[in-house]
């Protein structure tokens, strides 16, 4: 099972994580449309499925191409002061980032965490550039769902001319409690392309992989991981 329990596995998953340069291609009237957004709102965002490891080199490959120096993680908020110690430790000096980690109030209901989570973002400082935000795809659709109102539709009348950005994931698996995976047909396509399509931005990643996940696991579970 591809959990972490323990904060050593954490820092040796970390250590072994390959960052590489994806080879995303940006159809024009995909490109303009983004930049559109970020110009006019200082916002861009991708709605990701969690667990699925080219998550992060999705993300930095957008912040790449776009130039962009501002990200906003669906990140628990009480989180902020142990990251801002990594990025501080000398480490990342070489590439500055304005980060937001805009997760919290999970006991309050859902349309009433996306307000929250809405207004975390738009109360941070906004990069020159922009902001890429991340989140699971269900809280970045711009328009009301059966959940209720979610974190798209508030940027939207926070932040008028934002857009988002949803990836389309091939086959593959990926990590939601326990191990997944995707049905789709994407698999004959070898390239991995940002593009319109029908008004939408979608990102077309051909094959996921599972992304090793953190997990405090209990008595029972730990019992059997450690066999």
């Amino acid at each position: 099972m591809p959990a972490i329990a323990s904060l050593e596995a954490l820092e040796r998953a970390v250590a072994e994580f390959e960052v590489t340069d994806l080879d995303l291609a940006i159809e024009p009237s995909a490109l303009s449309a983004a930049q559109r957004s970020l110009k006019e709102s200082g916002l861009l965002l991708l709605g990701e499925v969690h667990g699925v490891r080219e998550n992060a080199l999705i993300v930095r490959a957008l912040m790449t191409q776009l130039d962009l120096s501002g990200l906003a993680l669906e990140w628990p908020s009480e989180l902020a002061p142990v990251v801002s110690g990594f990025l501080t430790d000398g480490r990342l000096v070489d590439h500055p980032l304005g980060l937001t980690l805009f997760d919290g109030w999970n006991d309050v209901g859902w349309s009433l965490r996306e307000a929250s989570m809405a207004e975390r973002i738009v109360m941070a400082d906004t990069p020159e550039g922009g902001t890429l935000v991340v989140a699971g795809n269900m809280h970045t659709p711009m328009i009301e769902t059966t959940l209720g109102l979610p974190l798209g539709a508030r940027l939207a009348e926070m932040r008028p001319g934002v857009r988002d950005i949803r990836i389309r994931y091939g086959n593959g698996g990926f990590y939601n409690s326990r191990p997944r995976r995707f049905k789709g047909h994407l698999s004959l396509r070898r390239h991995i392309r940002l593009h319109a399509e029908h008004g939408e931005l979608v990102l077309e990643l051909p094959h996921a992989t599972e992304a090793l996940v953190p997990h405090v696991l209990g008595p029972a579970k730990a019992g059997r991981h450690a066999r």
